[in-house]
C-alpha cells in the first residue's frame, strides 16, 4: 500500500549507510521500531510498527507526528522589508512585500521558461525584513545555491544548520500542542509565531502537507528529542512515517515536488496559478513571466487532474494515459492507495481535452487498459483552520 520504489528500499539496519545523512531525530526512530529508507540524502523513517494503513487513518483521526529535519531551512535578511522582498520576489511569482509580520505564502521558484525550479514556503517574521524560508529536502542545496547567486547586494541568504522541524498533524494536533503552548489554539492557517513549546524557543506554524489541521515546529536540534518525546506521551499522538505522508499528500491533492510538478511544468498546467498575485501578474516582471501570462490568456495544452482508478490495483507513477481508441493522452505522476477512500487514486497531467471532470480514460497497466475516471482534486476535504468570516 505504500509505493513500490520505497517497499524496495526498506530497511531494518540501526546504523544509517555511510553516503546518507541523518536527522536529529534518527536514533529515536530507531528506538520507536521504524524502518528505515533512503530518501533525499537522508537515512528517513518511511513506517513504524503499526503500519502505513494504521499511520495514515491514526492521522486523519487523530494526530501524528512527522520529521521533516530534512528540508531546508533559512533566513533572507538585509536592510529592510522593501529590499528583501524585491530580492526574492525577483526570483519567484508570489507576492512577498504583501506578507504581513506572522504571514506565511506558498510560492514557486521558477527558471526563465517558467518551470518549477521547487515549491517553497515563506514568512514574514516578526523582525523587520527578515523572510523564514523552507524548501524541500532534495532540492535544498540547489534551491539555496540559485538565491544566493541572484540577490542583489545587501541581501543575504542564513543557511539554517541548527534547527530541526517537526510536523503535528491531524484534527487533534492544535488541541495536543496547546497543552504545551497555549498560544498556538488563537493561529490561523498560514501563520506563524515565535513561542516558547514546552519551555523550548520554537517558531511555531499553522500549516502542514497532509490535508489536516495542525502545526509545524522549527526547533533547537538539540531539543528535538526532548520534544518529540513530550508530544509522543501524549495519548492522541503516534509517530508517521514516510509511508503515510505520501498517501495523506495525494488524498488532500498536494504536489510532490519531482514527481507532480518539476521544471518541466508551469504553475498554469499544474494548477497553482492561485500562488500568482495579482500584483505580479500585472507586473509580469518574475522568471518566465511572458511564458506564463500567455498561458494564462491563451490555456494550456496539459493539466493536472485527479484520476481514479476502477478496481483495487493502484497505478503507478509514469502509467500511461489513454483515450477510448488507444492514444496516449497523458501520464499518471503519484499513483497510490488511498486509505480514507478506500481504493486507489492518482494524479497525472492529460491533454486539456481530456481534463474535464467525469471523463473516461483508461490507465495501461502491463500492456492493459485499466477503466479510470478524471475527477476534482482532493480526494478528501481539506481542514485547515481558516480565519472565521466577519
Amino acid at each position: 500500500m505504500i509505493r513500490a520504489n520505497l517497499k524496495a528500499l526498506m530497511t531494518t539496519d540501526h546504523a544509517a549507510p555511510e553516503n546518507l545523512e541523518v536527522t536529529p531525530l534518527h536514533a529515536l526512530h530507531i528506538e520507536l521500531g521504524a524502518k528505515m529508507v533512503p530518501f533525499a540524502g537522508y537515512d528517513m523513517p518511511v513506517q513504524y510498527k503499526d503500519g502505513v494503513l494504521t499511520e495514515h487513518l491514526h492521522t486523519r483521526a487523530a494526530a501524528g507526528l512527522f520529521d521533516v529535519s530534512h528540508m531546508g531551512q533559512a533566513f533572507l535578511v538585509g536592510p529592510d522589508h522593501a529590499t528583501v522582498s524585491a530580492a526574492l520576489e525577483a526570483l519567484v511569482p508570489g507576492d512577498i512585500a504583501g506578507l504581513t509580520p506572522g504571514a506565511i505564502r506558498y510560492t514557486l521558484l521558477l527558471n526563465d521558461k517558467g518551470g518549477i525550479r521547487d515549491d517553497l514556503m515563506v514568512t514574514r517574521t516578526t523582525r523587520d525584513g527578515t523572510l523564514f524560508i523552507i524548501v524541500n529536502a532534495a532540492c535544498k542545496h540547489q534551491d539555496f545555491a540559485h538565491i544566493e547567486a541572484n540577490l542583489p547586494a545587501g541581501v543575504k541568504l542564513n543557511r539554517i544548520e541548527d534547527r530541526a522541524l517537526i510536523a503535528l498533524q491531524g484534527p487533534k494536533a492544535v488541541e495536543v500542542l496547546t497543552r504545551f503552548a497555549p498560544a498556538v489554539k488563537d493561529m490561523d492557517f498560514m501563520t506563524s509565531r515565535d513561542m516558547d513549546v514546552a519551555g523550548i524557543p520554537c517558531y511555531v506554524s499553522r500549516s502542514g502537507y497532509t490535508g489536516e489541521d495542525g502545526n509545524e515546529i522549527s526547533v533547537p536540534a538539540d531539543k528535538v528529542v526532548e520534544l518529540s518525546k513530550k508530544l509522543l506521551a501524549e495519548a492522541e499522538v503516534k509517530p508517521i512515517g514516510l509511508g503515510a505522508r505520501d498517501s495523506l499528500r495525494l488524498e488532500a491533492g498536494l504536489c510532490l515536488y519531482g514527481h507532480d510538478i518539476d521544471e518541466t511544468t508551469t504553475p498554469i498546467e499544474g494548477g497553482l496559478g492561485w500562488a500568482i498575485g495579482k500584483r505580479r501578474r500585472a507586473e509580469a516582471n518574475f522568471p518566465g513571466a511572458s511564458i506564463i501570462m500567455a498561458q494564462i490568456a491563451d490555456g494550456v495544452s496539459r493539466k493536472r487532474v485527479g484520476i481514479l482508478p476502477d478496481g483495487k490495483a493502484p497505478a503507478r507513477d509514469h502509467t500511461e494515459v489513454v483515450d477510448a481508441s488507444g492514444k496516449v493522452i497523458g501520464e499518471i505522476t503519484s499513483g497510490s492507495y488511498g486509505p480514507t477512500v478506500g481504493g486507489p487514486i492518482a494524479m497525472g497531467y492529460v491533454e486539456t481535452a481530456f481534463a474535464k471532470v467525469g471523463t473516461d480514460v483508461e490507465l495501461m497497466v502491463r500492456g492493459k487498459g485499466r477503466p479510470a475516471k478524471i475527477v476534482a482534486l482532493p480526494f478528501v476535504e481539506k481542514r485547515f483552520h481558516r480565519p472565521a468570516t466577519k
